[in-house]
């Protein structure tokens, strides 16, 4: 793991991680990664996250009033379903999202019912494991990169409130690849590998047009995500670190390698 960017002023950084399966909490190394790079952010006032776990138009936010945490997998040992994570209801956060996002035509919606999916608290469990930080969950509309990216321009004046914009996905995500019974930190497919490297050069270079073009541009893009929600949280995270729609701010690798042949890397964008 690299050292992260720290944020100057009070303007929190953007991340994009790579989020796991429950099993994360197993993987004494993804875990101690996830761990110090917590350790290393800005403390939040407040965390918003957008998880590849929750697709919803209009754009919908989660409870504000203690809904319990979303289980939303199945066929797992009884053990990941007694995870709790009981981080404070964050309704400011979700009235300034309404604010910022949503028009009279489309209001932002919220759903009292709908607690954090693993693709929040999973990560969040090893990240802030105090469980002090009000927490946001909020739903991505579509899974175009370019209408993501503008969602995310229009969230970036919450950084300049103490709000951290999580963006959580998987940079690979062909669950074909993963074979959990096998060695964790074994040699990835090598459509994995490609894909990865792809993304890792993409991103330092702050390209812009091959990222939102990335089925065309990137090697093995459709192997790598035969359906794309796990990469589309990288665009929210890219509008909200990029609100002038410029040419991408730095991104710095704080996660890498692969767990079961998917990777795992993540980024911090200042």
């Amino acid at each position: 793991m690299s050292t992260s960017t720290q944020a100057t002023d009070d303007r929190l950084p953007v991340t994009y991680l790579s989020h796991g399966a429950p099993p994360l909490a197993d993987d004494a190394t993804w875990t101690a990664e996830l761990a110090a790079w917590g350790k290393e952010l800005p403390k939040p006032k407040q965390i918003l996250m957008v998880s590849a776990h929750w697709e919803n138009a209009p754009v919908t936010v989660s409870s504000t009033s203690g809904a319990g945490l979303t289980y939303d997998f199945w066929g797992f040992p009884q053990k990941y379903y007694e995870v709790t994570y009981d981080a404070p209801a964050a309704p400011e956060l979700a009235e300034s999202v309404a604010r910022l996002v949503g028009t009279p035509e489309r209001p932002v919606h919220q759903d009292p019912s709908r607690g954090l999916d693993h693709g929040a608290y999973v990560p969040l469990v090893e990240m802030f494991p105090d469980a002090d930080v009000p927490v946001l969950q909020m739903s991505m509309p579509t899974l175009d990169p370019v209408e993501l990216f503008e969602l995310g321009r229009k969230l970036a004046p919450l950084r300049d409130e103490g709000t951290l914009i999580i963006g959580s996905g998987f940079t690979t995500h062909n669950l074909r690849w993963f074979r959990p019974s096998g060695d964790a930190d074994g040699a990835p497919p090598a459509p994995s590998s490609e894909f990865d490297h792809w993304a890792a050069e993409t991103m330092a270079s702050g390209d812009l047009d091959a990222l939102f073009d990335f089925m065309t541009k990137a090697p093995a893009a459709h192997e790598a995500h035969p359906r794309t929600e796990h990469w589309a949280p990288l665009y929210v995270a890219l509008g909200a670190a990029n609100p002038d729609g410029a040419a991408s701010a730095s991104a710095q690798t704080t996660v890498d390698g692969f767990w079961y042949g998917l990777s795992k890397r993540s980024w911090q964008l200042a």
